[in-house]
Formats: C-alpha cells, sequence, structure tokens
C-alpha cells in the first residue's frame, strides 16, 4: 500500500520543537500496518526537520543555542538579505539539517527510539505554518 497527503502544522515560534504527536495524529493510516515506512518532507527551505532527543526540553534550547552561534546573523558575506536577517541563516540551517525524514513503522506505531522524537526547526522568526508531504508505504 502506498499513500500520500499533504499536512498543515501549526505556526511556531523561532527554534527547535518536538511534533511527533502533532504528525502522528494526522496520520492514522499508520496504524493499520504491521510493517512499512513514514517518509516526511517538510516543503521551505527556512525550515527542518530532524529526529532527536524527546524527553528534556534542554536539549532543543541548546540546539537553537548551537545553531545561533554556528550560523549567525548578520555576517557581513551574506548577500541574500533583503527578506530580513534571520532569513539566509535560516536557508543554511535548514540546508544542514535536512527537509525530511524517513521512519520505520512496526505493528502500526512510528519505530522511534526511547529517547526519539520528530523535531521541527523553525529557523525564521515568523516562519509560519509548515507544510509537509507525508508518504507512507507499508503492509
Amino acid at each position: 500500500m502506498w499513500y500520500q497527503k499533504t499536512i498543515q502544522l501549526k505556526s511556531r515560534s523561532r527554534g527547535f520543537h518536538l511534533i511527533t504527536d502533532e504528525i502522528e495524529q494526522q496520520i492514522p493510516e499508520v496504524c493499520s500496518l504491521s510493517v512499512g515506512l513514514v517518509h516526511l518532507f517538510i516543503q521551505h527551505t527556512s525550515a527542518s526537520l530532524t529526529i532527536n532527543e524527546n524527553a528534556d526540553p534542554t536539549v532543543r534550547c541548546d540546539m537553537e543555542a548551537h545553531f545561533n552561534q554556528y550560523v549567525p546573523e548578520c555576517a557581513p558575506y551574506y548577500q541574500h538579505t533583503y527578506e530580513g536577517d534571520d532569513d539566509m541563516p535560516a536557508h543554511i540551517k535548514a540546508s544542514t539539517l535536512g527537509n525530511s525524514i524517513s521512519i520505520p513503522i512496526s505493528k502500526g506505531t512510528l519505530a522511534l527510539g526511547t529517547w526519539q522524537g520528530i523535531y521541527l526547526g523553525e529557523h525564521r522568526d515568523a516562519g509560519g505554518s509548515r507544510r509537509v508531504v507525508v508518504t507512507i508505504q507499508g503492509e
């Protein structure tokens, strides 16, 4: 079975956000599969998807702090500056972290590890809602 749909994530502030529950609520089709794969692709160039720590929120704060230092705003060599100081760094962060993830399905659930969760990296101060194309394959 193949299935695909686009889901809308609610608007969030800049930072790393745990979105596992929001994703799972919008893909009940997974429950009927014993084995498979979910592929998530974010349709934006200034936000990212990744998998990381789901229990301690300080990990998300540290991720944001690290990436803000690693990819600073207002770097004098940026040419793409007309959309705001946060725009070019957002593109770099999104390319560094990536725009898609794949997660195995096992016995009707996402086979994430005990301490793993799906993160939205919102790299703009006001990025708005985000679209994610979900592709499910399984049986």
